[in-house]
C-alpha cells in the first residue's frame, strides 16, 4: 500500500515555526535537501505547510518520525499524509483562459499532470475545478 501513499505531507499549526526553521527541521528529520529532494509550500491562511517529496521516500515512515520528533512536538505541529484526490481547484487564472488550454496544461507530464476527465471554468472567480481520471496526475 505504501506505493499508493501520497508524496506530500501536511504540517498543521506551523505558526510557531518560521518558514526557514521549518525547512531546516524537515531537512534534519528526513536527511534530504529542500528544493532538491522536496519542496515546501506554505499556506499561511490556514496555518499549514505542505512538503512534497521529489525523491521517493516512505512518507508514512517520515510522518511517524515527525510525530515523534522533539522539536515538532515543541512547536506543537502535527504531520499527516496529504489525502490523494482526483479533483483540484486552480485559482488566479487569466480571464481569457479556456477549458481546452487548462486540459492540455494539466495533462502535461512536465507539469506533474495526468489524464484529465473534466474541467469546470468559473470565470467570475477566475478559477476552475479540474478532475483527473485518477489521483496520480494532480501533484
Amino acid at each position: 500500500d505504501s506505493a499508493e501513499a501520497s508524496p506530500s505531507v501536511v504540517f498543521e499549526n506551523i505558526e510557531r515555526c518560521s518558514p526557514n526553521c521549518l525547512q531546516m527541521l524537515l531537512e534534519n528529520i528526513s536527511g534530504l535537501t529542500v528544493d532538491v529532494d522536496f519542496t515546501v509550500e506554505l499556506i499561511p491562511e490556514i496555518n499549514v505547510a505542505v512538503a512534497t517529496f521529489i525523491k521517493s521516500i516512505d512518507t508514512k515512515e517520515f510522518v511517524d518520525k515527525c510525530s515523534q520528533h522533539k522539536r515538532v512536538r515543541e512547536f506543537k505541529m502535527t504531520a499527516r499524509l496529504l489525502e490523494l484526490t482526483q479533483t483540484i481547484k486552480a485559482e488566479n487564472l487569466p480571464e481569457s483562459i479556456s477549458t481546452d488550454y487548462l486540459t492540455v496544461y494539466f495533462e502535461s507530464a512536465r507539469n506533474g499532470g495526468g489524464p484529465v476527465s473534466d474541467v469546470q471554468l468559473f470565470p467570475e472567480e477566475n478559477s476552475a475545478i479540474v478532475t483527473f481520471c485518477d489521483h496520480k496526475g494532480n501533484t
